[in-house]
């Protein structure tokens, strides 16, 4: 057996919120069953998110998440520039709509 679980992520996600979807809705961590899969929710292709799981810490060094979110972050801390953002922006930012 490979260390860790014996499956891809994307299947574990699935399964974490097939599971989320099965609790009472009123007990923590249920998951609403109108509600997208977890990844169309977060606008993340599924490819980028195994991309980042196999490499986050050899891509980001300090903040993750969103481009808006990681730029509002360094405004906040005085910082000019974030490591990675291109990544952010590339990987975990929605798509830009017009």
């Amino acid at each position: 057996m490979p260390i860790g679980l014996p499956f891809q992520l994307q299947d574990y996600l699935e399964l974490v919120d097939w599971s989320g979807r099965c609790l009472h809705e009123d007990k923590r961590g249920a998951i609403n069953e109108q509600l997208p899969p977890i990844l169309e929710r977060l606008q993340i292709d599924p490819r980028h998110w195994l991309y980042l799981s196999r490499n986050l810490e050899s891509r980001f060094t300090s903040l993750v998440g969103a481009a808006h979110s990681v730029r509002n972050a360094c405004q906040q801390l005085g910082k000019r520039w974030s490591h990675g953002i291109r990544d952010c922006e590339r990987y975990l930012s929605p798509p830009i709509t017009s």
